[in-house]
C-alpha cells in the first residue's frame, strides 16, 4: 500500500529541571494511506507527542518525517500553517470547540479561515453535520449538546477542509464507554466512507479494536511483536 507518513529515527526530548527526558527514541514508522492506525501505551510512553509531530505542532530534536513524500521537518511556518489547514485534520478529547459558535459555525470556521466561499463552506458544513447525524442540531451551541454530540460536531469540524490525514488524541477519553463506541464507529465508517487516513490515539483496548492495525508504545520505542 502507499505509504502517506513516514518517521525516520525521530528522538524528542523534553528538559525537566536538569533532567532530559526522553519522549521518543529512534522511532521509525509508516502509515499507509487510507488504514486506521490506533496507537497505544501507558501514559507517559509517547503517544501523543507522536502525534503531535506527525500534525507539526512539535518538532522533533532529530530524524525525518514525511507526509506524501515531503520531509515536513525542513518546511517554513508559512508551509507548515498551510500543511495543517489543508492536509490534517484534528479530532481532541476534550472537542475544543468554540463555546460561543453554534454546531454550524464551529464545523464552518476552518473553511472560513481556509478562504472558502460561503456558499460552499456553509454547504459542506451542512453535509457534514448530516453525515455524523446531527442534521437537526446544527444551530445548537456546545453547552446545549451532548459530550458525544459534541465530539461528533468536533469530528464533522476535522473534515471540513477535505483533508487527507485525521489525527486523534483520545476522542472517546472523556466520554462513557457506550457512547464513545457508538463515536468510534461512527468515526470509522465516516473514515471509511470519505477514504481518510486515520492516526487514534488510545489507552482503550476497546476502541483500539476498531483500528485495522494498532502499534504499542512503551517508554518512547514502538514495541516488537
Amino acid at each position: 500500500m502507499e505509504t502517506i507518513v513516514e518517521l525516520v529515527d525521530i528522538t524528542k526530548t523534553y528538559i525537566l529541571g536538569e533532567i532530559e527526558v526522553y519522549a521518543l527514541r529512534k522511532t521509525n514508522m509508516r502509515i499507509s494511506r487510507g488504514e486506521i492506525l490506533g496507537i497505544m501505551g501507558p501514559s507517559g510512553s509517547g503517544k501523543t507527542t507522536l502525534l503531535n509531530l506527525i500534525g507539526t505542532l512539535d518538532k522533533p530534536n532529530s530524524g525525518k518525517i514525511f507526509i506524501d513524500g515531503v520531509n515536513i521537518v525542513t518546511l517554513r511556518e508559512n508551509e507548515l500553517v498551510n500543511l495543517r489547514r489543508n492536509t490534517i485534520g484534528y479530532i481532541f478529547q476534550f472537542y475544543n470547540l468554540i463555546p460561543v459558535l453554534n454546531a454550524l459555525d464551529n464545523v464552518i470556521l476552518p473553511m472560513s479561515l481556509a478562504g472558502v466561499n460561503k456558499d460552499t463552506r456553509e454547504r459542506r458544513a451542512k453535509e457534514l453535520l448530516d453525515l455524523v447525524g446531527l442534521k437537526k442540531r446544527i444551530y445548537h451551541r456546545p453547552d446545549e449538546l451532548s459530550g458525544g454530540e459534541q465530539q461528533r460536531v468536533a469530528i464533522a469540524r476535522a473534515l471540513a477542509n477535505n483533508p487527507s490525514i485525521i489525527l486523534a488524541d483520545e476522542p472517546t477519553g472523556d466520554l462513557d464507554e457506550e457512547t464513545g463506541i457508538e463515536v468510534i464507529k461512527q468515526m470509522r465508517s465516516i473514515i471509511e466512507q470519505e477514504k481518510k487516513t486515520l492516526v487514534i490515539v488510545t489507552h482503550n483496548p476497546v476502541i483500539a479494536t476498531y483500528a485495522t492495525r494498532v502499534l504499542n508504545l512503551r517508554d518512547g520505542r514502538i514495541l516488537k511483536k
